[in-house]
């Protein structure tokens, strides 16, 4: 009979806490729910946008923001929600408050610029409604809408595509931009046709009507609170507190 002594403690193969490596899952075996591991690649599209790791928006936050239920919605045509460990929808009130300070923002300037070439008449003499057609139609005028389309467009598309999808009313708000696929950053083509379809109607000829249409999308819109131009260049507005 041999005196050796059994080794003490589980042999090694079954220490229960030791990492062993994945086995490869059968084909047509079940998908783990998204947002449970690692995305590919390293770090989620939904990790802060300002730099660093850790859970959505923020190093550390170690998954969902509080009180947002990533599985609240379900994805479009019976998919996987995309908005699975995005922030929370921007609340509507943000929204037009954001809105508001970024029309502001580029209005002044070109008061300012109009100011300096001798201003845009808003009032006319007299009852001679030729003349205000006239004037109305004038090259003048059409050039003055222009040059505002492109300050509007322009700047809606640069501080999206260059600014982490926030626009200095979103910066102040603290809201942002993303694309609904992914959460990244919209890039310069998703960007333009977003606000296209935005300053366009807006400027040129609904003026008003364009607006109510664009909040009744907003509001009406479900899941994803859209308004055309959301849908447009496939975004949608989130909080970006942090």
């Amino acid at each position: 009979m041999s005196n050796d002594q059994p080794p003490t403690g589980p042999p090694p193969d079954e220490d229960p806490l030791r990492k062993r490596p994945q086995e490869p899952k059968e084909p047509g075996g079940p998908t783990p729910p998204p947002g449970n591991g690692p995305a590919a690649g390293g770090s989620s599209p939904y990790d802060s946008p300002y730099g660093g790791t850790g859970g959505a928006y923020g190093a550390g936050g170690g998954g969902q923001p509080p009180g947002y239920d990533a599985g609240a919605y379900g994805g479009p045509y019976g998919g996987a929600d995309p908005l699975a460990g995005m922030p929370p929808l921007a609340p509507f009130g943000k929204r037009v408050l954001a809105r508001l300070i970024d029309m502001i923002i580029v209005f002044v300037p070109l008061v300012l610029i109009s100011l300096f070439f001798g201003g845009i008449e808003g009032t006319y003499g007299g009852d001679d409604w030729d003349e205000v057609a006239d004037r109305v139609n004038s090259g003048e005028q059409w050039l003055w809408s222009l040059i505002t389309l492109v300050a509007y467009i322009g700047y809606d598309t640069i501080m999206t595509a260059k600014n982490n999808g926030q626009t200095l009313g979103k910066k102040i708000m603290k809201l942002r931009t993303a694309m609904l696929n992914d959460g990244r950053v919209p890039d310069v083509g998703s960007s333009f046709l977003r606000a296209a379809v935005l300053w366009v109607p807006a400027l040129v000829c609904c003026y008003c009507i364009w607006w109510i249409v664009i909040v009744i999308t907003v509001l009406t819109d479900k899941p994803y609170r859209q308004g055309l131009h959301d849908k447009a260049g496939k975004t949608v507005v989130v909080s970006a507190a942090q």
